[in-house]
């Protein structure tokens, strides 16, 4: 099952380091089969607040993922990104082939204590 990596990142001036991160990050996903989905695209915010920028690695499934993270690639490099731009970074799974959400909400009805 396909896994994404999403990040949530503040805008940042132009620093040198970030270039670099940039220019290295595909070979540390590419080795675990991840690629871009999103990366420097505009995003509109239809409700909220989303300041700043949006990227999505996808992933053969969240074990590939995972392991891009922890990967000793991607945690030299890391520090890169870090030093000059804040934001939050998620790893989580996609749903599986055949998803009915038609079954989530029948088990969130069924969790709703009786009145």
């Amino acid at each position: 099952m396909t896994a994404y990596a999403i990040a949530h990142l503040q805008d940042a001036a132009p620093h040198p380091e970030i270039a670099e991160y940039v220019e290295r990050l595909p070979a540390t996903f590419a080795a675990h089969g991840g690629r871009f989905l999103v990366h420097f695209a505009q995003h509109e915010v239809k409700e909220g607040v989303w300041p700043g920028s949006v990227v999505v690695l996808a992933f053969p499934g969240i074990a590939e993922a995972r392991a891009w993270w922890d990967s000793p690639a991607y945690q030299e490099i890391a520090p890169l990104r870090s030093r000059h731009i804040e934001g939050d970074i998620i790893l989580v799974e996609g749903v599986p082939e055949g998803y009915d959400p038609a079954a989530s909400a029948r088990a969130m009805r069924d969790a709703i204590p009786p009145a």
